[in-house]
């Protein structure tokens, strides 16, 4: 067990998700002893087979996989977030029963972080933990807006390196009365080389 923890150590984290929830077993069971490869370059190729149980294994011998998963770098994270627009930078070929699995099973398959910390700290302790951790994470994303939308308004206001909205409308109206300024004159000069020439 040791040694499949340090060759494959996403295999005992996904076991232990899987083996929370019933249906995913279920779901992945028809496929027993089916080969996955999961690619995540520059990372090395995780290999896996379905077992009986509905879980995941690691592959032995060199046989072909029945489905291979191939993620883009800088993919990975926004998967993990289950962003539907990152499964556009994921490359599946294979076996489409097994990838449909596979793709129901990650879609909805969760990790209940408290429930897991519950059973080190106790509930009281995890409930806090986990509400703590939630707080953190939004605070960040607040703290990340704030400062963009401040680093915003100083490149606009202090150091005029960009150029305000209503600077642009300004500078657009004049560009297109200017264009039709030259127009009316151009159709001036024509007017007046014809009767030149007449």
């Amino acid at each position: 067990m040791l040694d499949v923890v340090l060759q494959h150590p996403a295999i005992p984290i996904l076991n232990h998700l899987l083996a929370r929830e019933a249906w995913a077993r279920d779901r992945l069971r028809p496929f027993a002893g089916r080969r996955i490869v999961l690619r995540m370059v520059p990372l090395p190729d995780l290999a896996v087979t379905v077992t009986e149980a509905g879980l995941i294994g690691p592959t032995t011998g060199d046989a072909p996989a029945d489905l291979v998963i191939a993620i883009k770098p800088g993919a990975l994270p926004d998967l993990l977030r289950r962003r539907d627009e990152s499964l556009r930078d994921v490359e599946i070929s294979g076996d489409t029963d097994l990838a449909a699995a596979c793709r129901f099973v990650f879609r909805n398959l969760r990790w209940d972080v408290e429930e897991d910390l519950s059973r080190v700290v106790g509930d009281a302790a995890a409930h806090r933990a986990v509400s703590a951790g939630r707080a953190f994470v939004a605070w960040q994303a607040e703290a990340a807006q704030r400062l963009g939308d401040n680093v915003g308004e100083y490149l606009k206001d202090e150091s005029q390196q960009l150029a305000r909205p209503a600077d642009v409308a300004d500078f657009a109206r004049a560009v297109a009365d200017t264009r039709d300024a030259v127009e009316r004159l151009d159709k001036r000069i024509a007017r007046l080389a014809e009767r030149r020439r007449g």
